[in-house]
């Protein structure tokens, strides 16, 4: 257990090829994309490294290009700690989250095909049984695979990049207000099953519109009263 607070388990293993700045750099940003690392926290890099299993090199590294890319913080004197976004952070990435999945949902809508809503219904009925379970983590992954699924029946690569560039960060955001979410997420996500099945494209393009605002604002509202 690390002095940091790193719960027991939550670190992956590193079993993946390629560099191994690469590998613990892509553990090390799962861990504070599902929040087992938190925002604020201090990151020691020794204690790192020994979890881990490796050196301090890669992780140095590591906290060099996460720092750069706004996932954590290097204070002078004081170390690396996570990040903390702030309310217009937050705000302005789900913002644009709304805009990109908006339209996935009417692409959706226009072109999926059977087994691309079949899929859409199996994630959903697995995301239900995470929440009925109370299982945060597994609802969360399931969310991101849900929307990564319409973002793939649009069949628009431009818009699918885009959507991957911040798909981490609306994990992170998500994580916090996925049990106050909880079934009524998977309702929304029922309701935008049925219209993209009736290609019905500007009820999708509504429906998605509404979803994504409604994370938005249970965001800005989590830690109100």
């Amino acid at each position: 257990m690390l002095s940091t607070g790193l719960p027991q388990g939550a670190v992956p293993r590193l079993e993946r090829p390629g560099p191994l700045r690469d590998r613990v750099y892509e553990a090390l940003l799962e861990l504070i994309t599902t929040r087992a690392l938190r925002p604020g926290q201090h990151l020691v890099e020794s204690e790192l490294a020994g979890h881990l299993g490796v050196s301090r090199q890669p992780v140095r590294e590591a906290l060099q290009r996460l720092s750069t890319e706004g996932w954590i913080d290097l204070r002078p004197a004081q170390g690396a700690f996570v990040h903390e976004p702030t309310e217009e952070e937050a705000d302005q990435l789900l913002t644009v989250r709304t805009l990109l999945e908006a339209e996935a949902a009417r692409l959706a809508a226009a072109g999926a095909d059977d087994a691309g809503i079949a899929g859409l219904e199996e994630l959903c009925a697995e995301g239900e049984r995470a929440v009925a379970a109370d299982d945060v983590d597994g609802a969360v992954a399931l969310n991101a695979r849900f929307h990564a699924k319409v973002m793939e029946l649009a069949g628009n690569a431009v818009l699918a990049e885009l959507a991957r560039q911040v798909d981490r960060r609306v994990r992170w955001y998500y994580t916090p207000i996925a049990r106050q979410r909880g079934r009524q997420s998977w309702i929304e996500h029922r309701e935008l099953i049925a219209a993209i099945a009736d290609r019905d494209e500007q009820r999708a393009t509504h429906l998605m519109r509404e979803h994504t605002e409604h994370t938005r604002r249970s965001y800005h509202e989590r830690a109100r009263p």
